[in-house]
C-alpha cells in the first residue's frame, strides 16, 4: 500500500517529517522518500529500502534536509516523492493508492505529445502520472480536483509547494488522512500513530474527496467532503497500526471486537489462545477475553531483521521472510489443543507450513479463527493481493477446484452458510490440515468497525464496493 506524512511549520521540521514518515514503515518496504522546501528551494531524496528500513536508509541525508515545510512517503510500488516543474510553479508530489486507468490515461498523454521522465517496470510512474494531470490545471486546486475525476481506483495526495502543503483524499476516501497539531506547526498524516510521540493531537479527519491546503497558520478547505465513502475495510482487519485511528475509530479496539465476535457461539474445547504474529494478536486478545481463555504465544515473531512477509515483491523472498520470521515455542506447544486467530488467509502456503510445524512439535489439535471472511477477489482498488494472479487467493482456486476453470458465479460461495461457502471452508481446511477453520461474517466484521456497510469497501470477500 504505503503511507505519507507532511508537516508545515513556522521553524524546520525535517526531523518531524522524517520521524512522521518513518512511522509509516509498516505500510510499505520498497522505497522510501522525503522532499523539503525552505528559502533556497526544493530537495528531496529517495532511497530504495527493500533490503533495509526507511530509518537506517534515511538517517544519514537528515542533516542535509531542513525546511519549514515537508512531505515524506514509504510505499511498495513507485519512487517518490518527485519534484516537479511546471507552468503552476515547481511542486513536490506524493501520492498513495491504484490506479487502474494509468494505461489509457499515459496513452492519451502520449497522443498529445507529452513525455514522462520517471518510467521503470514496463510502466509509468503512477505518482508522474498524478503530476501530470494535476499540471493540467489552471489553479492546484483545479488541478487536484481534475486528478481525482479523472483516475479510476484509489489516490490520495500530499502536494507541497513554496507555500503550504495541499492534501486531497481519494474520492471516495478509501485511503485516509488526518490533520493533527502542536505549537507552531500542522502535520498531515495517513496513519494517526505517527502523532503521539511527535507531540501532535488529532484535528480533522478528511472526507471522502476533500481537498485542503495547510499552512503554519492553519489549513483552509478548498473542496468540501463527498457524502459517499468507500474506505478499506483492511485498514482496520490488518493494515493499520495498533494505535492509528480511521474515522477515528481505534485499530486495535476494533480487532478485539472482531475476536469477539469469533468467540461468540464457539464452543470448540481449547486449552490456549493464540494470535499469528503481528495482526492477529489483536484479534486472539479479544476472543480469549470474549471466551474466557487462556491467552499464549506459542509462535513468536524474531522482530529485529524480520519484516512483514507481503511487503517484497518476489514470492520466493515473501515466503523466505513468512518462514523465518516466527520461531515456534517448543514448551507452549507440546500436547495443547491450540486456536489461533489470524487477520486473513490469503495464499495459505506459509500458514499450512506452520501448521505442520506445530503438529510436527506434538500439538494435539490447531483450529483456526480467521477475522474476516474468505478472500475470494483479488482488490481493484489499493494494491493488497493485487500483485498476484486470481487464483493464488486460496479461496478462488478451491472454487475454481470445484466448479472448473470457466465458472463464473462466484458470488455464492461469499454467502457465509451456503452450501457452496461450506463446502470452499471445508476444503479450505483440509488443505491447510487443520482440525477447525472458522471465517468472521462479514456482517460481524461490519459491526466490529462501526460503519454502514455502505460506508466501506467489502470488495475482497463479496465482490461489491457498496454501490
Amino acid at each position: 500500500m504505503g503511507g505519507f506524512f507532511g508537516c508545515v511549520a513556522k521553524v524546520d521540521c525535517a526531523t518531524d517529517v522524517f520521524y512522521g514518515t518513518d512511522y509509516h514503515s509498516h505500510l510499505g518496504t520498497r522505497r522510501g522518500g522525503i522532499a523539503v522546501n525552505n528559502k533556497n528551494g526544493f530537495k528531496k531524496t529517495i532511497k530504495n529500502i527493500e533490503g533495509s528500513y526507511f530509518r537506517t536508509k534515511l538517517e544519514t541525508e537528515l542533516s542535509n534536509l531542513s525546511g519549514e515545510k515537508g512531505i515524506g512517503v514509504i510505499s511498495d510500488t513507485d519512487s517518490q516523492p518527485l519534484i516537479i516543474g511546471s507552468h503552476l510553479g515547481t511542486f513536490s508530489i506524493a501520492t498513495v493508492g491504484k490506479i487502474n486507468n494509468l494505461n489509457e490515461i499515459t496513452q492519451q498523454a502520449f497522443h498529445h505529445h507529452l513525455n514522462f521522465s520517471e518510467y521503470g517496470e514496463e510502466r509509468i510512474n503512477p505518482t508522474e502520472l498524478v503530476a501530470m494531470l494535476i499540471s493540467q490545471g489552471s489553479t492546484f486546486e483545479d488541478g487536484i480536483a481534475h486528478a481525482q475525476q479523472t483516475i479510476a481506483g484509489s489516490c490520495s495526495i500530499l502536494l507541497l509547494t513554496e507555500k503550504g502543503i495541499f492534501a486531497a483524499r481519494d474520492k471516495l476516501g478509501r485511503t485516509p488522512i488526518v490533520i493533527g497539531r502542536k505549537k507552531d506547526a500542522l502535520a498531515v498524516t495517513f496513519d494517526t500513530c505517527a502523532f503521539f510521540n511527535l507531540g501532535y493531537s488529532v484535528e480533522k479527519y478528511l472526507g471522502p474527496g476533500e481537498i485542503v491546503f495547510l499552512t503554519a497558520e492553519g489549513h483552509e478547505q478548498i473542496q468540501k467532503p463527498s457524502e459517499r465513502m468507500q474506505i478499506c475495510s483492511f485498514l482496520w482487519v490488518y493494515y493499520g497500526y495498533p494505535a492509528s485511528g480511521y474515522e477515528n475509530i481505534n485499530v486495535e479496539e476494533v480487532r478485539y471486537r472482531c475476536g469477539c465476535a469469533l468467540a461468540k457461539g464457539d464452543i470448540t474445547p481449547v486449552d490456549v489462545v493464540a494470535g499469528i504474529p503481528d495482526s492477529g494478536i489483536g484479534h486472539a486478545i479479544g476472543y480469549a477475553n470474549c471466551r474466557n481463555i487462556p491467552y499464549n504465544r506459542p509462535f513468536v515473531k524474531y522482530t529485529p531483521t524480520w519484516p512483514r512477509s507481503f511487503m517484497p515483491q518476489n514470492q520466493k523472498t515473501r515466503d523466505l521472510v513468512a518462514r523465518m520470521k516466527l520461531i515456534p515455542v517448543r514448551e507452549l506447544i507440546n500436547g495443547k489443543r491450540l486456536l489461533f486467530c489470524d487477520d486473513s488467509v490469503v495464499r495459505g502456503t506459509q500458514l499450512k507450513e506452520n501448521i505442520q510445524i506445530l503438529f510436527d512439535i506434538g500439538a494435539m489439535e490447531v483450529h483456526m479463527r480467521t477475522a474476516c471472511p474468505t478472500l475470494i477477489y483479488p482488490c481493484e482498488f489499493l494494491n493488497f493481493s493485487s500483485s498476484r494472479s486470481t487464483l493464488d487467493l486460496i479461496g478462488r482456486k478451491i472454487i475454481h477446484e470445484i466448479e472448473g476453470p470457466d465458472f463464473t458465479d462466484i458470488q455464492k460461495y461469499a454467502i457465509a452458510g451456503s452450501a457452496e461457502n461450506s463446502e470452499m471452508v471445508n476444503r479450505i481446511r483440509d488443505r491447510l490440515k487443520l482440525t477447525s477453520l472458522k471465517y468472521q461474517k462479514l456482517e460481524d466484521l461490519v459491526t466490529a468497525i462501526g460503519l454502514p456497510k455502505e460506508k466501506l469497501c467489502t470488495h475482497c470477500w463479496d465482490g461489491t464496493s457498496g454501490f
